[in-house]
Protein backbone atom coordinates (compact mmCIF):
# COMPACT_ATOMS: atom_id res chain seq x y z
CA UNK A 1 0.00 0.00 0.00
CA UNK A 2 1.12 3.45 -0.71
CA UNK A 3 2.18 5.76 1.85
CA UNK A 4 0.27 9.14 1.98
CA UNK A 5 3.41 10.73 3.04
CA UNK A 6 5.11 9.91 -0.57
CA UNK A 7 2.58 12.98 -2.09
CA UNK A 8 4.19 15.57 -1.38
CA UNK A 9 3.93 19.34 -2.45
CA UNK A 10 5.56 18.87 -6.13
CA UNK A 11 6.07 15.61 -6.80
CA UNK A 12 5.61 11.86 -5.72
CA UNK A 13 8.78 11.09 -3.70
CA UNK A 14 10.28 8.31 -1.66
CA UNK A 15 13.19 5.38 -1.02
CA UNK A 16 12.58 3.10 -4.17
CA UNK A 17 13.10 -0.25 -2.12
CA UNK A 18 11.54 0.39 0.54
CA UNK A 19 8.18 3.34 -0.23
CA UNK A 20 8.04 2.40 -3.91
CA UNK A 21 7.31 -0.98 -4.54
CA UNK A 22 6.17 -2.26 -8.12
CA UNK A 23 3.05 -3.66 -7.33
CA UNK A 24 2.14 0.20 -5.67
CA UNK A 25 3.77 1.84 -8.28
CA UNK A 26 1.41 -0.19 -11.07
CA UNK A 27 -1.73 0.92 -8.41
CA UNK A 28 0.01 4.83 -8.86
CA UNK A 29 -0.22 4.06 -12.78
CA UNK A 30 -3.58 4.03 -12.23
CA UNK A 31 -4.06 6.20 -10.24
CA UNK A 32 -2.50 9.22 -12.00
CA UNK A 33 -3.41 7.65 -15.36
CA UNK A 34 -7.10 7.93 -14.03
CA UNK A 35 -6.45 11.80 -12.84
CA UNK A 36 -5.08 12.68 -16.23
CA UNK A 37 -7.97 11.04 -18.41
CA UNK A 38 -10.50 13.12 -16.54
CA UNK A 39 -8.25 15.95 -17.05
CA UNK A 40 -8.75 15.67 -20.90
CA UNK A 41 -5.44 13.67 -21.23
CA UNK A 42 -5.36 11.36 -23.54
CA UNK A 43 -2.23 11.15 -25.14
CA UNK A 44 1.31 11.31 -22.55
CA UNK A 45 4.94 11.20 -22.25
CA UNK A 46 7.02 9.17 -19.72
CA UNK A 47 10.70 9.43 -18.94
CA UNK A 48 13.50 8.24 -16.51
CA UNK A 49 16.88 9.75 -14.69
CA UNK A 50 19.39 7.42 -14.65
CA UNK A 51 18.81 5.83 -11.02
CA UNK A 52 18.79 2.39 -10.58
CA UNK A 53 15.41 1.88 -9.56
CA UNK A 54 14.15 3.99 -12.56
CA UNK A 55 13.99 0.44 -15.14
CA UNK A 56 11.95 -1.11 -12.35
CA UNK A 57 9.62 1.35 -11.72
CA UNK A 58 8.83 2.82 -15.61
CA UNK A 59 7.87 -0.96 -16.10
CA UNK A 60 5.51 -1.15 -13.55
CA UNK A 61 4.16 2.90 -13.94
CA UNK A 62 3.66 1.98 -17.33
CA UNK A 63 1.63 -0.66 -16.89
CA UNK A 64 -1.02 1.16 -14.87
CA UNK A 65 -1.24 3.83 -17.11
CA UNK A 66 -1.51 1.74 -20.07
CA UNK A 67 -4.89 0.29 -18.23
CA UNK A 68 -6.32 3.70 -18.09
CA UNK A 69 -6.75 3.76 -21.89
CA UNK A 70 -3.79 6.43 -22.14
CA UNK A 71 -1.65 6.28 -25.27
CA UNK A 72 1.79 6.72 -23.36
CA UNK A 73 5.35 7.81 -25.41
CA UNK A 74 8.28 6.51 -23.77
CA UNK A 75 11.32 9.10 -24.43
CA UNK A 76 13.72 7.16 -22.57
CA UNK A 77 16.59 7.87 -20.09
CA UNK A 78 16.77 11.64 -20.03
CA UNK A 79 16.57 14.66 -17.76
CA UNK A 80 14.05 16.32 -16.77
CA UNK A 81 13.96 19.12 -19.19
CA UNK A 82 13.86 17.05 -21.80
CA UNK A 83 10.52 15.22 -20.76
CA UNK A 84 9.23 18.95 -20.54
CA UNK A 85 9.87 19.52 -24.37
CA UNK A 86 8.86 16.64 -25.33
CA UNK A 87 5.77 18.01 -24.40
CA UNK A 88 5.73 20.68 -26.03
CA UNK A 89 7.60 18.56 -29.74
CA UNK A 90 5.26 15.95 -29.91
CA UNK A 91 1.88 18.03 -28.74
CA UNK A 92 1.40 15.38 -25.88
CA UNK A 93 -1.11 16.51 -23.07
CA UNK A 94 1.00 15.39 -20.09
CA UNK A 95 4.04 14.33 -19.14
CA UNK A 96 5.25 11.63 -15.97
CA UNK A 97 9.32 12.40 -15.21
CA UNK A 98 10.38 9.33 -13.00
CA UNK A 99 12.99 11.00 -10.91
CA UNK A 100 14.74 11.22 -7.79
CA UNK A 101 16.26 14.79 -8.88
CA UNK A 102 19.06 15.79 -6.38
CA UNK A 103 17.98 12.97 -3.65
CA UNK A 104 20.47 10.64 -2.16
CA UNK A 105 20.54 7.38 -4.69
CA UNK A 106 18.12 5.25 -2.89
CA UNK A 107 15.14 7.68 -3.64
CA UNK A 108 13.03 8.31 -6.83
CA UNK A 109 9.85 9.59 -7.44
CA UNK A 110 7.20 10.62 -9.81
CA UNK A 111 6.65 14.47 -11.40
CA UNK A 112 3.72 14.76 -13.49
CA UNK A 113 3.14 17.19 -16.32
CA UNK A 114 -0.36 18.52 -16.80
CA UNK A 115 -0.34 20.48 -20.30
CA UNK A 116 1.93 22.80 -19.91
CA UNK A 117 2.61 23.24 -16.13
CA UNK A 118 3.25 20.79 -13.63
CA UNK A 119 0.27 19.34 -10.86
CA UNK A 120 1.22 20.21 -7.39
CA UNK A 121 -0.45 20.67 -4.25
CA UNK A 122 -4.29 19.50 -4.95
CA UNK A 123 -3.64 17.81 -7.61
CA UNK A 124 -1.40 15.66 -6.22
CA UNK A 125 -3.75 14.50 -3.17
CA UNK A 126 -6.27 13.87 -5.77
CA UNK A 127 -4.56 11.44 -7.20
CA UNK A 128 -4.01 9.72 -4.16
CA UNK A 129 -7.81 9.99 -3.52
CA UNK A 130 -8.73 8.24 -6.33
CA UNK A 131 -5.99 5.36 -5.12
CA UNK A 132 -7.20 5.67 -1.94
CA UNK A 133 -11.18 4.77 -3.30
CA UNK A 134 -9.93 2.39 -5.91
CA UNK A 135 -11.66 4.49 -8.00
CA UNK A 136 -9.65 4.09 -11.28
CA UNK A 137 -10.60 3.95 -15.09
CA UNK A 138 -10.41 1.21 -16.91
CA UNK A 139 -9.14 1.30 -21.05
CA UNK A 140 -6.29 -0.42 -23.07
CA UNK A 141 -3.62 2.02 -24.20
CA UNK A 142 -0.90 2.02 -27.42
CA UNK A 143 2.70 2.03 -25.98
CA UNK A 144 5.34 3.84 -28.52
CA UNK A 145 8.46 4.93 -28.24
CA UNK A 146 10.63 8.53 -29.44
CA UNK A 147 14.36 10.11 -29.69
CA UNK A 148 13.41 13.69 -28.66
CA UNK A 149 17.95 13.92 -27.98
CA UNK A 150 18.62 15.26 -31.68
CA UNK A 151 15.92 17.98 -32.04
CA UNK A 152 16.59 19.01 -28.33
CA UNK A 153 20.08 19.16 -28.87
CA UNK A 154 19.71 21.13 -32.90
CA UNK A 155 17.03 23.09 -31.18
CA UNK A 156 19.17 24.61 -27.66
CA UNK A 157 22.75 24.65 -29.93
CA UNK A 158 21.38 26.52 -32.55
CA UNK A 159 20.12 29.31 -30.84
CA UNK A 160 24.09 30.28 -29.40
CA UNK A 161 26.49 31.92 -31.48
CA UNK A 162 29.09 32.95 -28.98
CA UNK A 163 31.94 35.59 -30.58
CA UNK A 164 34.45 35.07 -28.05
CA UNK A 165 35.56 31.18 -27.61
CA UNK A 166 34.79 30.19 -24.21
CA UNK A 167 36.98 27.91 -21.62
CA UNK A 168 34.49 25.94 -19.67
CA UNK A 169 34.07 22.74 -17.24
CA UNK A 170 31.07 21.30 -16.81
CA UNK A 171 30.04 18.67 -13.57
CA UNK A 172 27.25 16.77 -15.00
CA UNK A 173 27.52 14.86 -11.78
CA UNK A 174 27.11 11.34 -13.84
CA UNK A 175 23.11 12.52 -14.39
CA UNK A 176 21.14 12.68 -17.13
CA UNK A 177 22.57 15.73 -18.51
CA UNK A 178 25.95 14.78 -19.89
CA UNK A 179 25.07 12.83 -23.38
CA UNK A 180 22.48 16.15 -24.25
CA UNK A 181 25.30 18.30 -22.85
CA UNK A 182 28.06 16.82 -24.74
CA UNK A 183 26.12 17.44 -27.96
CA UNK A 184 25.02 21.07 -27.45
CA UNK A 185 28.93 21.99 -26.14
CA UNK A 186 30.26 20.28 -29.82
CA UNK A 187 28.05 22.87 -31.58
CA UNK A 188 29.08 26.31 -29.38
CA UNK A 189 31.82 27.60 -29.92
CA UNK A 190 33.75 26.72 -26.50
CA UNK A 191 36.90 24.77 -25.36
CA UNK A 192 34.65 22.14 -22.95
CA UNK A 193 36.43 20.16 -20.34
CA UNK A 194 33.87 17.86 -19.25
CA UNK A 195 33.81 16.16 -15.76
CA UNK A 196 31.24 13.18 -15.18
CA UNK A 197 29.41 12.66 -17.84
CA UNK A 198 29.12 9.86 -18.30
CA UNK A 199 25.25 8.08 -16.39
CA UNK A 200 25.72 6.25 -13.41
CA UNK A 201 23.01 5.89 -11.06
CA UNK A 202 25.36 4.85 -8.26
CA UNK A 203 26.90 8.57 -8.04
CA UNK A 204 30.70 6.91 -7.88
CA UNK A 205 32.70 11.08 -7.78
CA UNK A 206 29.92 13.14 -5.82
CA UNK A 207 26.29 13.96 -5.30
CA UNK A 208 24.84 15.24 -8.16
CA UNK A 209 23.38 18.25 -6.19
CA UNK A 210 25.50 21.98 -7.09
CA UNK A 211 23.96 23.39 -3.83
CA UNK A 212 25.93 21.69 -1.28
CA UNK A 213 29.91 23.34 -1.91
CA UNK A 214 31.08 20.37 -0.77
CA UNK A 215 29.85 18.79 -4.25
CA UNK A 216 31.33 21.01 -6.35
CA UNK A 217 34.86 20.70 -4.99
CA UNK A 218 35.84 18.48 -8.53
CA UNK A 219 34.30 21.43 -10.21
CA UNK A 220 36.52 23.71 -8.43
CA UNK A 221 39.84 22.14 -8.82
CA UNK A 222 39.29 21.67 -12.81
CA UNK A 223 38.55 25.43 -12.98
CA UNK A 224 41.87 25.90 -11.82
CA UNK A 225 44.34 23.54 -13.21
CA UNK A 226 42.71 24.92 -16.98
CA UNK A 227 42.14 28.18 -16.30
CA UNK A 228 38.51 28.41 -17.71
CA UNK A 229 36.06 31.51 -17.71
CA UNK A 230 33.60 29.51 -15.65
CA UNK A 231 32.37 26.33 -13.91
CA UNK A 232 28.80 24.85 -14.27
CA UNK A 233 27.33 22.09 -13.02
CA UNK A 234 23.81 19.83 -13.23
CA UNK A 235 22.03 18.05 -10.23
CA UNK A 236 20.78 14.45 -11.35
CA UNK A 237 18.13 15.58 -13.30
CA UNK A 238 19.29 18.76 -14.73
CA UNK A 239 16.78 20.77 -13.88
CA UNK A 240 19.06 22.71 -11.53
CA UNK A 241 22.10 24.49 -12.09
CA UNK A 242 25.43 25.60 -9.97
CA UNK A 243 28.02 27.54 -11.00
CA UNK A 244 31.48 28.09 -10.19
CA UNK A 245 33.74 31.63 -11.40
CA UNK A 246 37.13 31.33 -12.57
CA UNK A 247 38.98 31.97 -8.81
CA UNK A 248 36.42 28.93 -7.84
CA UNK A 249 33.82 30.48 -5.50
CA UNK A 250 30.57 29.65 -6.04
CA UNK A 251 27.65 31.58 -7.92
CA UNK A 252 24.50 30.93 -6.01
CA UNK A 253 21.22 30.83 -7.54
CA UNK A 254 19.95 34.95 -6.87
CA UNK A 255 23.38 35.88 -8.59
CA UNK A 256 22.57 33.98 -11.49
CA UNK A 257 18.96 34.90 -12.18
CA UNK A 258 20.34 38.76 -11.82
CA UNK A 259 23.01 38.19 -13.89
CA UNK A 260 20.40 36.88 -16.60
CA UNK A 261 17.69 39.38 -15.69
CA UNK A 262 20.49 42.55 -16.42
CA UNK A 263 21.31 41.30 -20.34
CA UNK A 264 16.78 41.00 -20.38
CA UNK A 265 16.80 43.76 -18.86
CA UNK A 266 18.40 45.63 -22.31
CA UNK A 267 16.50 44.12 -24.70
CA UNK A 268 13.34 44.29 -22.65
CA UNK A 269 12.97 46.99 -20.23
CA UNK A 270 10.44 47.32 -17.74
CA UNK A 271 10.62 43.10 -17.44
CA UNK A 272 8.87 41.05 -15.04
CA UNK A 273 11.62 38.59 -12.43
CA UNK A 274 9.95 36.36 -9.93
CA UNK A 275 12.96 34.87 -7.42
CA UNK A 276 11.84 32.97 -3.70
CA UNK A 277 12.09 34.42 -0.44
CA UNK A 278 15.74 32.88 0.41
CA UNK A 279 17.09 35.20 -2.58
CA UNK A 280 19.40 37.94 -1.48
CA UNK A 281 18.11 41.02 -0.98
CA UNK A 282 20.99 42.48 -3.51
CA UNK A 283 19.06 40.68 -6.16
CA UNK A 284 15.62 42.48 -5.60
CA UNK A 285 17.37 45.99 -4.90
CA UNK A 286 19.24 45.32 -8.25
CA UNK A 287 16.69 44.59 -10.08
CA UNK A 288 14.32 47.31 -9.11
CA UNK A 289 17.37 50.03 -10.19
CA UNK A 290 17.45 48.94 -12.99
CA UNK A 291 14.41 49.43 -13.61
CA UNK A 292 12.83 45.92 -13.42
CA UNK A 293 9.59 44.46 -11.69
CA UNK A 294 10.84 42.17 -9.27
CA UNK A 295 8.54 40.31 -7.40
CA UNK A 296 9.17 38.05 -4.37
CA UNK A 297 7.56 34.59 -4.07
CA UNK A 298 7.09 31.17 -2.88
CA UNK A 299 9.93 28.55 -2.68
CA UNK A 300 9.01 25.33 -4.94
CA UNK A 301 9.37 25.02 -9.07
CA UNK A 302 5.35 23.95 -9.72
CA UNK A 303 4.56 27.37 -8.03
CA UNK A 304 7.00 29.08 -9.32
CA UNK A 305 5.72 28.04 -13.21
CA UNK A 306 2.05 29.05 -11.96
CA UNK A 307 3.35 32.25 -10.82
CA UNK A 308 5.35 33.22 -14.24
CA UNK A 309 2.39 32.66 -16.05
CA UNK A 310 0.01 34.95 -13.98
CA UNK A 311 2.95 38.00 -14.33
CA UNK A 312 3.96 37.07 -17.55
CA UNK A 313 7.18 36.97 -16.13
CA UNK A 314 10.33 36.70 -18.46
CA UNK A 315 12.52 34.87 -15.62
CA UNK A 316 12.19 33.42 -12.58
CA UNK A 317 14.55 31.27 -10.28
CA UNK A 318 15.53 29.92 -6.84
CA UNK A 319 18.82 29.55 -5.08
CA UNK A 320 18.35 25.81 -5.60
CA UNK A 321 19.54 26.54 -9.16
CA UNK A 322 15.94 25.94 -10.55
CA UNK A 323 15.91 28.86 -13.16
CA UNK A 324 12.92 29.30 -16.06
CA UNK A 325 13.66 31.25 -19.11
CA UNK A 326 9.89 32.72 -20.59
CA UNK A 327 12.29 34.96 -22.25
CA UNK A 328 13.55 32.98 -25.72
CA UNK A 329 12.15 29.79 -24.10
CA UNK A 330 9.32 27.91 -22.99
CA UNK A 331 9.43 29.12 -19.47
CA UNK A 332 10.82 25.51 -17.73
CA UNK A 333 13.65 24.68 -15.51
CA UNK A 334 16.19 23.74 -17.95
CA UNK A 335 19.88 23.46 -16.40
CA UNK A 336 21.41 22.68 -19.82
CA UNK A 337 19.39 25.97 -21.61
CA UNK A 338 20.63 28.02 -18.35
CA UNK A 339 24.53 27.24 -18.93
CA UNK A 340 24.10 28.28 -22.62
CA UNK A 341 22.68 31.61 -21.40
CA UNK A 342 25.08 32.33 -18.40
CA UNK A 343 27.63 31.36 -21.39
CA UNK A 344 26.35 33.72 -23.58
CA UNK A 345 26.49 36.67 -21.15
CA UNK A 346 29.98 35.71 -20.39
CA UNK A 347 31.08 35.51 -23.98
CA UNK A 348 29.71 38.68 -25.44
CA UNK A 349 31.14 40.63 -22.06
CA UNK A 350 34.86 39.81 -22.68
CA UNK A 351 35.29 39.17 -19.00
CA UNK A 352 35.03 36.23 -16.80
CA UNK A 353 32.61 35.22 -14.72
CA UNK A 354 33.71 36.99 -11.28
CA UNK A 355 33.49 40.53 -13.52
CA UNK A 356 29.38 40.19 -14.20
CA UNK A 357 28.73 40.55 -10.03
CA UNK A 358 31.39 43.97 -10.23
CA UNK A 359 29.86 46.90 -8.22
CA UNK A 360 27.08 45.04 -6.34
CA UNK A 361 26.40 45.46 -2.70
CA UNK A 362 28.92 43.04 -0.80
CA UNK A 363 26.90 41.60 1.84
CA UNK A 364 27.51 38.34 3.86
CA UNK A 365 25.06 35.38 3.92
CA UNK A 366 24.65 31.79 5.25
CA UNK A 367 24.28 28.86 3.19
CA UNK A 368 20.57 27.02 3.27
CA UNK A 369 20.31 26.29 7.60
CA UNK A 370 18.30 23.46 8.33
CA UNK A 371 16.93 22.30 11.52
CA UNK A 372 15.15 19.01 12.17
CA UNK A 373 11.87 19.08 13.26
CA UNK A 374 8.48 16.55 12.07
CA UNK A 375 5.87 17.43 9.21
CA UNK A 376 3.60 17.66 12.00
CA UNK A 377 5.14 20.43 13.77
CA UNK A 378 6.97 22.86 10.81
CA UNK A 379 4.24 24.51 9.94
CA UNK A 380 2.79 25.94 13.93
CA UNK A 381 6.56 26.66 14.51
CA UNK A 382 6.94 29.22 11.48
CA UNK A 383 3.35 30.34 12.59
CA UNK A 384 4.28 31.40 16.34
CA UNK A 385 7.49 32.79 15.06
CA UNK A 386 5.53 35.28 12.22
CA UNK A 387 3.14 35.94 15.25
CA UNK A 388 6.40 36.86 17.45
CA UNK A 389 7.83 38.89 15.15
CA UNK A 390 4.51 40.76 13.18
CA UNK A 391 4.54 42.68 16.82
CA UNK A 392 8.29 43.74 16.33
CA UNK A 393 9.44 44.28 13.03
CA UNK A 394 8.07 44.42 9.30
CA UNK A 395 7.95 40.57 7.77
CA UNK A 396 7.62 39.52 4.77
CA UNK A 397 5.02 36.06 4.63
CA UNK A 398 4.61 35.03 1.09
CA UNK A 399 6.71 31.49 2.08
CA UNK A 400 6.99 31.01 5.95
CA UNK A 401 8.72 34.66 7.67
CA UNK A 402 11.05 36.80 6.20
CA UNK A 403 11.77 39.52 9.01
CA UNK A 404 13.45 42.82 7.92
CA UNK A 405 16.17 44.07 9.69
CA UNK A 406 18.17 47.59 10.25
CA UNK A 407 21.03 46.12 7.79
CA UNK A 408 19.91 42.79 6.55
CA UNK A 409 17.25 39.90 7.26
CA UNK A 410 16.16 36.20 8.59
CA UNK A 411 14.00 34.00 7.01
CA UNK A 412 12.85 30.87 8.28
CA UNK A 413 10.01 28.37 6.65
CA UNK A 414 8.51 24.76 6.24
CA UNK A 415 10.38 22.75 4.11
CA UNK A 416 7.09 21.81 1.71
CA UNK A 417 9.67 18.22 0.85
CA UNK A 418 10.60 17.49 4.31
CA UNK A 419 10.71 17.95 8.29
CA UNK A 420 12.63 20.47 8.25
CA UNK A 421 12.56 24.38 8.75
CA UNK A 422 14.94 25.95 6.32
CA UNK A 423 16.55 29.09 7.58
CA UNK A 424 19.04 31.96 5.72
CA UNK A 425 20.56 35.13 6.81
CA UNK A 426 21.39 38.19 4.70
CA UNK A 427 23.63 41.24 6.45
CA UNK A 428 26.02 44.06 5.60
CA UNK A 429 28.73 42.88 8.23
CA UNK A 430 29.56 39.01 10.06
CA UNK A 431 28.98 40.38 13.26
CA UNK A 432 24.95 42.02 12.30
CA UNK A 433 24.83 38.73 10.86
CA UNK A 434 25.38 36.47 13.64
CA UNK A 435 22.96 39.01 15.71
CA UNK A 436 20.14 38.24 13.35
CA UNK A 437 20.83 34.48 13.65
CA UNK A 438 21.34 34.18 17.05
CA UNK A 439 17.90 36.24 17.83
CA UNK A 440 16.02 34.56 15.14
CA UNK A 441 17.22 30.97 15.94
CA UNK A 442 16.69 31.59 19.58
CA UNK A 443 12.55 32.49 19.00
CA UNK A 444 12.28 29.21 16.79
CA UNK A 445 14.36 27.17 19.59
CA UNK A 446 11.21 28.73 21.82
CA UNK A 447 8.38 27.35 19.63
CA UNK A 448 9.30 24.63 19.11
Amino acid sequence: MLKPTIFREYDIRGIADVDLLSPDIETLGRGLGTFLGRNGVSKINLGRDCRLSGDRLREALLKGLLSTGLDVTDIGRVPTPLLYYSVYHLKAQAGVMITGSHNPAEYNGFKTMLGKGTIYGDQIQEVLRIIQAGDFTEGQGTYHEADVLPSYIEEIASQFQYTRRLKVVVDAGNGTGGPPMHGILEKLNVDAVELYFDMDGNFPNHHPDPTVEHNLEHLKAAVAKHGADLGIAFDGDADRIGAVDEQGNVVWGDMLLLIAAREILTRKPGSTFIGEVKCSQVMYDELQRLGGRPIMYKTGHSLIKAKMKEEHAELAGEMSGHMFFADRYYGYDDALYAACRLMEVVAASGKPLSAQLEGLAKTVTTPELRVDTTDEAKFAIVAKVAEHYKQRRKVVDVDGVRVLFEKGWGLVRASNTQPVLVMRFEAESPELLNQYRQEMESVVAAAQ
